[in-house]
């Protein structure tokens, strides 16, 4: 398998940008496009309404929730308020919508070692799953949970 990244686009809005890179991935047959929204601070409402602007115009499989590891209930925190902005900015959600994520990638996890606590947190307060975790740097360095290395952290 390959993967292409393309950070050559200049676009007028991120909506834009996604959408001309879903377009780019249809055109070549890719099955996976991420879009990365490059730090949506939960906190920041023109940010965050340009996130659901993203989302209602482009539609996407998957949304998720990126977080850093190592900031521990923080993240658990940030989750949580990113979620409800983008519930309270979001054209589309539904009235009662607990959560408009559909997973949690974290990165960082490389460096955690026993503190994984707040990443359960995390996938029980949303009850959304961690689809991946971070390594290293790159995009390649994306990985699946191993359930059972945090089970082991968790019970040492």
């Amino acid at each position: 398998s390959s993967l292409e990244i393309n950070n050559e686009a200049v676009v007028s809005t991120q909506s834009t940008g996604a959408f001309e890179a879903i377009k780019y991935a249809k055109d070549r047959c890719f099955d996976v496009v991420l879009v990365d929204t490059a730090g949506r601070m939960q906190d920041n409402e023109p940010l965050m309404r340009a996130l659901s602007k993203l989302v209602a115009m482009n539609k996407p499989d998957l949304t998720l929730f990126v977080g850093e590891a190592l900031v521990g209930n923080e993240a658990v925190d940030q989750l949580v308020k990113f979620n409800q902005a983008l519930i309270d900015n979001s054209v589309t959600a539904e009235a009662g919508t607990k959560s408009i994520i559909d997973g949690i990638l974290l990165t960082k996890f490389d460096c955690i070692d026993d503190k994984v606590g707040a990443a359960i947190s995390m996938t029980y307060i949303t009850g959304q799953p961690i689809v991946f975790v971070g390594t290293g740097q790159q995009y390649p360095d994306l990985r699946s949970l191993n359930v059972k290395s945090v089970v082991t952290a968790l019970l040492r």
